[in-house]
């Protein structure tokens, strides 16, 4: 259900044009930020001639991540991106009242559908600006990780 209408899109709206920019600020290290960024990887990667025949490519795609976002987790992971890249406050506003803000955009949407009043449990929002910045954050932090092949 797109909650475009709901009472903590407007809070989303606040607060992504805060969060967003920093996280594309801090994205340009990732290994690959979309799909134009990878085709001109891509094609440096032929430049440099390291493409060969035995040039493994490795993609995964995460079903539903927007709606299926852990609450606790990617608040924590909020809270961490912002700490790592040394914010105690976003153009004045404190990480406290960022998280808080945050918390309410996952935790308190809620729709009305005829006449029936929903709540989301699980996940962000579709069509909540502040969703697709935070899954990206969510991202960030399994990008992180150590990949192992076995």
């Amino acid at each position: 259900m797109n909650t475009i209408h709901a009472a903590t899109t407007d809070i989303s709206r606040f607060l992504d044009p805060f969060i967003r920019p920093l996280f594309d600020i801090h994205a340009q290290s990732r290994p690959i930020i979309d799909d134009g960024h990878l085709l001109r990887q891509l094609e440096q990667y032929v430049r440099n001639g390291h493409l060969k025949s035995t040039t493994l490519f490795c993609t995964a795609d995460i079903t539903n991540l927007y709606t299926m976002l852990p609450y606790d987790e990617s608040l924590e992971i909020l809270e961490e991106f912002l700490r790592e890249h040394h914010y105690e406050k976003v153009q004045g506003i404190p990480i406290r009242v960022i998280l808080q803000l945050a918390h309410l955009v996952l935790k308190e949407t809620a729709f009305v559908d005829g006449n029936k009043f929903y709540r989301q449990i699980i996940g962000g929002a579709m069509g909540s600006p502040f969703t697709l910045t935070l899954a990206n954050i969510f991202m960030w932090k399994w990008e992180k990780m150590p990949f192992v092949v076995q």
